[in-house]
């Protein structure tokens, strides 16, 4: 799911974050990426739980304001824990290093976790997770970033007109659901998984610029029961972390996440993945987010007569592949039709709307047997078949289609085509930035996948991973101690 900035007036972004002035001397710190790839243990947000239609929409809802936020600069984006991303990873910050969760989202071009300076950040997490707030002082490595270092000039495309000396790079996001997080950015030590061998992880280390987030409002605030400390990006601009690792010549400007929509968690590699083997299709040139162009829509053995323009057009071109939103999104010329094809399959179906937007009926059978295959097709021949057990899933005794119709979403996005986790999951996507493509198989996301180490020319196996949180650890361990302290009970009375 992508994020986009919201088109802001230079001045008074840093007015508003001028209350973030650090009053220190700034020293830059120069540190090399220890690794050829890092891999990052990632969990599913909803994995077990009881699916909520209402839940689903509202999340998808609110990305999608963020995702179509008119924007001037498409660099940023962050987003509140609990309606970016459906996954996150465990990192670790500053030296002595800490530990933080945070989104793991494609769609987000910079990394940002909460600061100790945040009165409105969350303080605890419904997720089981202990929250950190992070404190560039307690970090030996940490430093704010200048306001007229280059990384700030490149942020916003300028110098900064109200810049001073020992004056921090200050940013601000505001979105199209009212949210906003502002703070400045800093520099330190990120600390993660480097891949040593077969199943094998060393720890290893680079020196990023993030933000330190210090004021958020709306959905990102202390409101926010399911919080986690942050987001972590792998967007497509020189600021994500994706592209600051690459930067160092030691990296691929590759990487690859197996989403497992089953058990929960799965895999997230950076490097080149060598097997299994991926179709690849261009990214849409000068596009904010991953954009490809979709040429073909086929339900069953038919294809649908769609219209050229089906993939948008002007700053909206392309189908975006979004892992962080949970459904799929089609312009009405689509949905429509699919739909009807779909249904068309059993004629004696009692088709009833849930919740005003979801179409649903009762089905006994096999649906793979029952109803056809969904496939849709990009350039260079590379397509995407999403079967009927995946758009279709069981709510209330029925079964309702995954498939929504972004032009009832709201005016203004008539044209989108978004591509989430309805069809993301259970596949091995593989972003490959530094020839601009990307692609996909069918894959148990429970295995494994080869990485090749580049300067090595070796082929190491990473595993799939499943990140558990202190609530689960601690429920089975209290469940172990009731039911040991109930059988010494009975062998006590027995005695």
């Amino acid at each position: 799911m992508g994020l986009m900035r919201r088109s802001l007036n230079l001045a008074l972004s840093v007015t508003f974050v001028s209350f973030l002035v650090i009053s220190t001397t700034i020293s830059t710190l120069i540190y090399g990426v220890s690794a050829n790839h890092g891999v990052f243990s990632v969990k599913y947000r909803y994995a077990g739980r009881e699916r909520s239609l209402s839940l689903l929409k509202e999340h998808d809802s609110r990305r999608q304001l963020r995702i179509l936020a008119g924007v001037d600069l498409p660099l940023g984006g962050s987003g509140r824990p609990d309606g970016v991303g459906l996954y996150y990873a465990k990192i670790g910050i500053g030296t002595p290093s800490k530990d933080y969760y945070v989104q793991v989202d494609t769609g987000t071009d910079i990394m940002w976790v909460n600061c100790i300076e945040c009165n409105e950040c969350p303080r605890r997490s419904s997720l089981g997770i202990e929250l950190t707030l992070y404190d560039v002082r307690e970090s030996s490595t940490g430093n704010p970033v200048p306001c007229d270092q280059g990384f700030c000039y490149e942020f916003y495309g300028a110098p900064l007109s109200d810049c001073t000396t020992n004056m921090s790079c200050p940013y601000l996001d505001i979105y199209g659901d009212g949210s906003s997080t502002a703070g400045y950015f800093v520099k330190d030590i990120v600390q993660y998984d480097r891949v040593s061998g077969d199943l094998k992880t060393t720890s290893a280390n680079g020196s990023l610029i993030f933000g330190c987030g210090a004021r958020q409002s709306g959905d990102l605030d202390s409101s926010n029961e399911e919080a986690l400390d942050g987001i972590i990006g792998f967007g497509k601009s020189n600021s994500s972390m994706i592209s600051q690792l690459a930067s160092s010549g030691r990296v691929k400007n590759m990487f690859a996440h197996c989403l497992d929509g089953i058990n929960g968690g799965g895999i997230f590699a950076i490097g080149h993945v060598v097997q299994p083997e991926v179709s690849m299709t261009p990214l849409v040139p000068n596009q904010p987010h991953y954009n490809i162009n979709m040429t073909a829509v086929q339900v069953g053995r038919d294809f649908l007569n769609l219209p050229t323009d089906i993939t948008g057009v002007g700053d909206r071109k392309g189908t975006i592949i979004d892992s962080g939103t949970t459904l799929a999104y089609l312009p009405e010329m689509v949905y429509e039709p699919l739909v009807s094809k779909i249904i068309s399959q059993q004629p004696d179906l009692k088709v009833r709307t849930v919740q005003d937007e979801y179409t649903c009926f009762q089905y006994s059978g096999s649906v793979d047997d029952g109803f056809p295959n969904v496939t849709f097709h990009f350039e260079n021949s590379v397509f995407l078949k999403v079967y009927p057990h995946e758009y279709l899933f069981p709510f209330d005794g029925s079964w309702c289609i995954g498939w929504q119709n972004s032009g009832l979403q709201s005016r203004d996005r008539k044209n989108v085509t978004l591509l989430g986790d309805l069809v993301l999951s259970n596949k091995l996507v593989l972003y490959d930035l530094e020839n601009q493509a990307i692609g996909w198989t069918e894959y148990n996301c429970s295995s494994s996948i080869k990485v090749q180490d580049e300067r090595t020319g070796t082929v190491h196996l990473v595993g799939s991973h499943y990140l558990s949180s202190d609530s689960s650890f601690n429920t089975q361990w209290g469940i172990f101690l009731f039911l040991l302290i109930m059988l010494l009970h009975l062998l006590i009375c027995q005695n």
